[in-house]
């Protein structure tokens, strides 16, 4: 067991890699909440600050509406003729993505279903991990690789199918699927992205997967790194505190020598 370092700076190194899981949880957190802020202030009437967060988190997502969830309205997901319906009708993604919502739907959360399950399982999982890391072996690479094979095929898949045009690909009829299964489910299962939809349940199975590959692959490398600050903070402050002394004991013997 360390003993706290006695050098400042070497004190919060020592600190800050102690409790790294503390500060993933506080600022990662942060990061992975501050889009459902969005929503909550548009609700208030705090525009300008629910439409900063709208412009921020557009840098990471598409914030297709057809493809995210909707708080303080009637329904939780909207297809997209409804949402042509109350914005525009119009399958052009930069037109289709600037619709927040309104007081009669509610308010987009400021990035997709697909990205809420991806980030939102790195920070579920990593505090879920943490408390068992000692007795979980570190996924090898190939796990993550299987992990993360099916976002990229479901990624991929929606990436072609939306170069037919929004709402007009082969992701959004899902015919395929609809032979595959001989069209055992509902229509309501095949079509579209709405909640309960397969795309709709694959983007969060899919995100969810390849958040848990994160954590279980990664977060080993970075608990042994602070584990190795930890150690290197406190030999460095240790190094410190010994040098002056051996130049003191130096002086002293040398001072008298001088004087003679």
């Amino acid at each position: 067991m360390y003993t706290q370092p006695f050098s400042p700076f070497y004190k919060i190194i020592w600190g800050l890699s102690r409790r790294w899981i503390a500060l993933f949880a506080l600022f990662y957190g942060g990061f992975v909440g501050l889009p459902f802020l969005a929503p909550v202030f548009m609700q208030l009437g705090w525009q300008n600050a629910g439409k900063a967060i709208y412009a921020l988190y557009s840098l990471l997502c598409h914030q297709l509406p057809e493809r995210s969830f909707f708080l303080f309205g009637p329904r939780f997901t909207y297809s997209l003729p409804e949402i042509q319906a109350a914005w525009q009708n119009t399958t052009n993604p930069l037109i289709l993505r600037q619709f927040i919502g309104n007081a009669d739907m509610g308010w987009k959360i400021a990035w997709s279903d697909r990205m809420i399950s991806l980030y939102t399982s790195i920070w579920f999982f990593g505090l879920l991990w943490y408390p068992f890391r000692q007795k979980i072996k570190p996924l090898p690479w190939w796990g993550m690789a299987l992990l993360s094979m099916p976002l990229a095929v479901d990624g991929l898949t929606h990436l072609i199918s939306d170069l037919s045009g929004i709402g007009q690909g082969f992701r959004d009829s899902n015919a395929w699927l609809i032979t595959l299964t001989s069209g055992v489910f509902p229509s309501t299962f095949y079509t579209g992205d709405a909640w309960g939809s397969f795309n709709s349940m694959m983007r969060l199975l899919t995100g969810s997967l390849f958040g848990l590959g994160v954590v279980w692959f990664g977060f080993p490398y970075l608990d042994q790194a602070a584990s190795s600050s930890q150690t290197d903070a406190l030999q460095r402050s240790r190094s410190t505190q010994k040098a002056p002394r051996r130049q003191n004991s130096i002086v002293s013997r040398i001072a008298p020598m001088l004087g003679r």
